[in-house]
């Protein structure tokens, strides 16, 4: 989605409300969000892992945004260089300025390049709160969206629970899925819903209609186990891989099994979270191998969650080590399919 000059990355809807200024960055369309339980209304509007991205020749820029309802935290970078860490204050309009790091002139410019980033690219990256955009200043200057070159050739979509999303490490830029992106230069699209990945009909229509994604993750489960039968979740897993597969046919998609969490050691193993988990990865594991379809890969959540000790004291969320760790194994398992999609990409191209 592209507005004044900026293209906001992980962002379907900016929404405008009649009676307040600025617009919020969604990563859900209404229909989507208003169709989610009512804890999964709430994550829904959170906009972690949203960007604004630009080019600008201006050295002064000046982004000013708002975190709606609690104190926020945006990340700022030139390509995939960390430039700066901004906090807001809930409900107050802040204004960033940023400035062109000075060494970068001193340096070769294809230094500063990698498959997935132009340094030239600004990034302003929103952590788990609200986000609200209300202006760019670039003195004058002209403010365009980067080119097709200067940003990644691939993406991913991500959906899963409040682990998908984030939680757990101190910074969202930090979790497994902003972590296996980097490693395999593609773009995340996270649409992790903390506490509230119930794979209702309206999220899997929605992944399966998006465009804007090349192969796609899937963490599912582990916030149904308490409390949704396995022929509930077997329905509704069923259906959000069916739609996937039949409307993205030629895309992979990659399916894990239950990551392990306290439910997996329970003293009493008759604990109704146990015996689903089980039955749960069990389904993933049939389904995947009655489907016999060749873009889909299960991968199992204990060969990439492999030290219990990598969580935080929840026992659910792996901490920063853990969300790095499983970032890096879950990069390698997607990185053949991703470098040969790469490929087939560029042969594409270079025929138009």
């Amino acid at each position: 989605m592209e507005y004044q000059g900026i293209r906001f990355h992980n962002v379907v809807e900016l929404e405008r409300k009649e009676l307040l200024p600025g617009l919020r960055l969604h990563r859900f369309p209404k229909h989507v969000r208003y169709a989610l339980s009512e804890n999964g209304r709430i994550k829904a509007v959170q906009s972690n892992g949203c960007e604004l991205r630009f080019v600008t020749d201006a050295k002064h820029v000046r982004v000013t945004l708002a975190s709606l309802e609690t104190n926020g935290r945006v990340l700022v970078f030139r390509g995939d260089f960390f430039h700066s860490s901004h906090h807001l204050q809930a409900g107050i309009a802040h204004t960033i300025h940023l400035e062109v790091p000075e060494r970068f002139a001193d340096v070769d410019p294809e230094r500063l390049h990698n498959r997935a980033f132009s340094s030239k690219v600004w990034r302003v990256f929103c952590e788990r709160f609200n986000a609200v955009f209300y202006d760019i200043d670039a003195l004058g200057h002209e403010v365009r969206p980067p080119y097709k070159l200067e940003e990644p050739s691939l993406a991913f979509v991500a959906y899963g629970s409040s682990i998908t999303q984030g939680a757990g490490a101190l910074s969202h830029y930090n979790s497994y899925v902003q972590q296996a992106a980097r490693r395999l230069e593609v773009d995340a699209l996270n649409l992790g819903l903390s506490g509230s990945c119930h794979c209702e009909r309206e999220v899997a229509d929605h992944i399966a209609e998006r465009e804007d994604w090349d192969f796609a993750f899937l963490e599912i489960g582990v916030n149904m186990m308490s409390s949704v039968p396995i022929e509930e979740f077997s329905r509704r897993a069923a259906y959000l891989l069916d739609t996937i597969i039949e409307k993205q046919p030629d895309k992979p998609v990659f399916l894990t099994t239950i990551y392990p969490n306290r439910a997996s050691y329970y003293k009493d193993q008759s604990h109704t979270a146990s015996d689903n988990l089980r039955k749960y990865n069990q389904f993933l594991r049939e389904y995947a191998a009655a489907k016999k379809h060749s873009q889909l890969h299960l991968l199992e959540g204990s060969d990439i969650m492999t030290d219990f000790t990598s969580l935080t004291s929840d026992l659910t969320h792996p901490s920063d080590y853990g969300h790095i760790t499983m970032g890096e194994r879950l990069a390698e398992k997607m990185r053949s399919v991703v470098e040969q999609l790469r490929m087939t990409k560029q042969h594409e191209e270079a025929a138009l």
